[in-house]
This record gives C-alpha cells, structure tokens and sequence, in this order.
C-alpha cells in the first residue's frame, strides 16, 4: 500500500530523515516508535503531501507522491484520514460541522447525507448524540474522538494518527487503543501509528518499526520488538535513561553527502 525508499529530507542543512525506506503491507496497522525529533512527525506529513523528500521516492498504492500536481495530490489526500496529536477541532464549529467538514468543503452531498454520515462516525467512535455541542464542551479525551470521527468520515483508505494518546490518563488512553483496534477491524483500513506509547504500540500494532537518525533500525511483530537484541530498541522500549544511546546526533546533510562520496 504505500513504499517508501532512500528518503531524504533536511531542514535548514539539518538531516530529517536519511535514506528511510519501509513499506507498509495492506490492511496492517504500522506502529512508528522513536524518541522525540527523530522525524516520525515528517514521514507523516511526507505520506499526505504536506512535504515532498530531497531526494527519495514514496509510492502509495503505485502514484508517486512528489511527481503529483497540486490538485492530483488533493485528490489523493482523499484517500487519507488523520488524527492530529492535540485533536486540532475547529473550536467556533460545533462537533458536527467539525466532523462533517470535509464532506462539506470537498463533496457534493446533500446535507442531510453529510449529518447521516457525521452521526455514523460519531457512534463508531462511541459519541452518540452530541452533534450540537461545541469542543470547549468536550474533555480531553472526548476531543480526541470527535477527532477521529471526522478522520473517519470521509471513508478513507489510510488512516494516520500521530500521537494518539498523548496527554490522555492511562483509562482514556487504553480506551483510545481500543477505539483504534476496533475501527481497524470494521473499516479495513490500512492504519499508520507514531507513538511514544509503547504499551498503545504493543496493543494496536499489526508490526512495530523503530526509526533512529532518520531511518529505521529495526522492525517486526510486537512480540519481535519486545525481544529484540538491539540495543538501540532495547534502550526506548525499556525507557533507560542508562546506556550507550543517550542522544541522537544527527548528521548534516554535507556530511552525508561526504559519506557517499
């Protein structure tokens, strides 16, 4: 379903991601692990468009993104859904014109369709009913699923969620994971996971992959990942501050380059 292969990215000459390749399978849920500024974030926004690589290519079901135009690419967000890390609600809609509003802006339904829909999306995610209130309404745990809700309801074949249970309780983040699995199981959906949460990749992931400097070391089943002898991965999955990888030092991208030379 989607390839990526040698990607490069640098910010300000400072390398991102460094010749990362992965490919995600089909209906399988990716969980990204890695410690913070390692580039999960990037690789996201590579996937929908929002960045194009420096050198590298990303296949989604055969289109290569970064030779798409503008509208080409438009049209294949689409095919996406996305969880932002901290909900990212229009806080002047109400929770129904905030989960419809893709529909609204990007199809020609009728609205009594768009609020069929939004009230589907609204129950798969277990909020029933509250189409008319506004996210200041809402707790924090509530937002992230009103979230997901409008993720959801444009009927995507690639779902994204980027840090899922962040700032959320133990209780709400595990009913989030839960939510996660089950709308995996119903829609079908091919799902791609950054976290820092290694008890939320363990639960949700299909195949954990760790990424480090820019690329990733190591990847495989969640029971792979738990006995993994790599001392990178062991390092993040057992959260020791104690070790011999205490930092990530990345390289610029002249000292790449000079690699390859």
């Amino acid at each position: 379903m989607i390839e990526a292969t040698n990607v490069v990215k640098a910010f300000n000459n400072r390398l991102v991601l460094n010749r990362l390749s992965l490919k995600i399978e089909k209906g399988e849920t990716l969980v990204i692990i890695g410690r913070s500024g390692c580039g999960k974030s990037v690789f996201l926004k590579h996937l929908i468009g929002l960045v194009k690589p420096d050198q590298g290519e990303i296949i989604i079901d055969g289109i290569n993104v970064a030779a798409l135009t503008f509208k080409q690419m438009s049209n294949l967000r689409m095919r996406f859904g996305m969880l932002f890390q901290a909900a990212a609600l229009f806080d002047s809609m109400t929770v129904g014109e905030n989960v419809g509003f893709n529909l609204i802006e990007h199809t020609n339904l009728s609205s009594q369709a768009i609020r069929q829909r939004v009230e589907e999306s609204l129950e798969l995610v277990g909020l029933r009913g509250i189409q008319d209130l506004k996210p200041a309404e809402l707790s924090g745990g509530m937002k992230k699923r009103v979230a997901l809700a409008r993720a959801i309801c444009m009927k995507p074949e690639i779902l994204l969620y980027d840090e899922p249970t962040t700032g959320l309780d133990p209780i709400m983040a595990d009913a989030i994971n839960d939510l996660i699995v089950q709308l995996h199981d119903k829609l079908k959906v091919t799902s791609v996971v950054v976290t820092h949460d290694m008890v939320s990749a363990y639960k949700i992931g299909t195949r954990i992959a760790m990424m480090y400097q820019g690329h990733i070391v190591e990847i495989g089943t969640p029971e792979q990942i738990k006995n993994t002898s790599n001392p990178v991965v062991r390092q993040f999955i057992t959260g020791s501050a104690v070790g011999p990888i205490t930092d990530i030092n990345f390289k610029s991208l002249e000292q790449v380059e000079g690699d390859r030379k």
